[in-house]
């Protein structure tokens, strides 16, 4: 029984790597196949994926084009001559997915009309071309729409339970407790237009034009005066 020590590689499946800058004889040596000077011959000269010498390169020169809307519904087609190796002839998404027509049932699903269908299928999706919905129909089958779950077509996300959902109730506590902030600042509102009625001080804010006009008229005369003196 061989021992741990005695394990070896098979022959050839460990290499060994060059030696460089050993000598002239080893092929390798001098400036180690960098060549004659250079920034690739320096150290830390290596370059970045892309770098065309600081012309514009290639991947920023070519034009770009078009977009990927991300509001875009992506359907899991189905075509007819699928349709026509299952073994059900109630076909829905949930069916469709355990017989193996899709993967998935976050996503819509689609039916096509390419090739032919011999069998009355009573088929239920979200989507049906005019040319599939004519061969099933023709074939003595029924065809069904219906309308994507949007719970069920966040791709990766899964379903919330009711136990997980967060809800928040105010208890009578809490009401308390908010009460007295609210009747705290009426009174200091009721105190301050006590103090000003007992004040007998009318607010500046109710001064009328004509005042502010006199007052005008009274500051340029004393300006005028003190010219001329």
């Amino acid at each position: 029984m061989p021992e741990l020590h005695d394990l070896k590689p098979n022959p050839g499946t460990n290499r060994h790597g060059k030696r460089k800058g050993r000598g002239p004889g080893s092929g390798k040596g001098k400036t180690a196949g960098r060549g004659h000077k250079g920034q690739k011959a320096r150290s830390g000269g290596n370059l970045p994926p892309g770098f065309e010498g600081g012309q514009m390169p290639l991947q920023r020169r070519l034009p770009k084009r078009g977009f990927k809307n991300f509001r875009r519904v992506e359907y899991q087609v189905v075509n007819v001559r699928d349709l026509e190796r299952a073994s059900r002839e109630d076909l829905d998404p949930e069916a469709m997915k355990e017989t193996g027509l899709i993967g998935t049932n976050r996503k819509p699903v689609k039916v096509l009309g390419m090739g032919e269908l011999t069998k009355a299928l009573h088929v239920t999706a979200h989507a049906f071309s005019a040319s599939a919905r004519d061969k099933i129909e023709a074939a003595g089958g029924t065809v069904t729409l219906m309308v994507p779950d949007p719970t069920r077509l966040m791709e990766g996300r899964p379903e919330l339970d009711s136990d997980q959902v967060e809800t928040v109730e105010i208890t009578e506590e809490a009401a308390e407790a908010e009460a007295p902030e609210e009747a705290g600042s009426d009174e200091a509102t009721e105190t301050s237009e006590a103090e000003v009625a007992e004040s007998g001080e009318p607010p500046r804010e109710g001064e009328t034009e004509a005042e502010d006009e006199a007052a005008e008229e009274a500051g340029d005369a004393e300006e005028s005066e003190d010219d001329k003196a």
